[in-house]
């Protein structure tokens, strides 16, 4: 196997990065892709950033352990197997399981911060910035949280205000530019997923 295609997927939280990404992996064969994200790269709770109310904030480049995650890309950039722990979102109840993850000729790298760190950010050969209106971002982030990691409303709310946006605002919004193709997801993303998936499908034959 050659050297692997890597592509760079961010954009706001609640963007629809993981559904594009469900969608695009679908496409294809498992030993074709592989998928390597953020959200598997958080830093222990007890070292996660407090803000001035005492909460916990997740949604800072400082909860990120970006030099393990540069140096896994770098490692499956040279072939080798990636063994990471999940992480479970503090869920007591769900047992994190062991990830492995394979050498393939495409590698997709996901996360909001992806373009922010500049050893994460220089290691990607395509960049995809998932982009959608802020109200619309609110709300699918409210519908995740409550759902799939029992956040209250009030909290969601605080945490999009105090956390999300201004994150957004200083460390994610800024590379937008950078990004090599920007797919609008507002209503939907077909048509920008059907040209990524043309242009992977040609990465990984």
């Amino acid at each position: 196997m050659g050297r692997p295609f890597i592509i760079g997927i961010t954009g706001g939280s609640a963007s629809g990065k993981t559904l594009f990404l469900e969608r695009l992996l679908g496409s294809f064969d498992p030993g074709e892709v592989c998928l390597i994200s953020q959200d598997n790269y958080y830093k222990p709770r007890h070292l996660q950033p407090i803000d001035a109310q005492g909460i916990h904030n997740f949604d800072t480049p400082q909860s990120i352990d970006f030099e393990s995650y540069a140096a896994d890309i770098r490692r499956i950039q040279a072939g080798e197997t990636i063994f990471r722990e999940e992480y479970t979102f503090n869920n007591a109840a769900k047992k994190p399981a062991m990830l492995t993850f394979h050498p393939a000729p495409v590698i997709v790298v996901e996360g909001i911060f992806v373009l922010y760190y500049p050893e994460l950010s220089d290691l990607l050969d395509l960049k995809i910035f998932i982009d959608a209106k802020d109200h619309i971002k609110l709300k699918r982030r409210i519908i995740r949280d409550k759902v799939e990691r029992g956040y209250d409303l009030d909290d969601v709310l605080y945490r999009y205000e105090m956390h999300v946006m201004p994150t957004y605002e200083k460390y994610i919004k800024p590379f937008k530019n950078d990004a090599d193709l920007i797919i609008p997801n507002n209503l939907n993303f077909d048509k920008g997923l059907e040209v990524i998936r043309t242009y992977l499908k040609a990465k990984s034959s």
